[in-house]
């Protein structure tokens, strides 16, 4: 009984850890740097701030 317990407690904290790793790395690909649209391949479209081409294509830059 106590081990089941204990391996509840392990894949509920595990759980939690996991969705939280996610959304930190949810919210930090919101936007690019202009830099980190050339590192992935691309580059910048001025004309409505978006990474053109590479890995990063269509996202958003600042």
């Amino acid at each position: 009984m106590r081990i089941r317990r204990i391996l509840a407690a392990v894949i509920a904290t595990a759980a939690l850890a996991g969705f939280g790793i996610t959304g930190a790395a949810t919210a930090t690909a919101a936007s690019l740097t202009p830099g980190e649209c050339e590192q992935g391949g691309g580059t910048v479209n001025h004309a409505n701030n978006t990474c053109k081409g590479g890995m990063f294509d269509g996202q958003m830059v600042d």
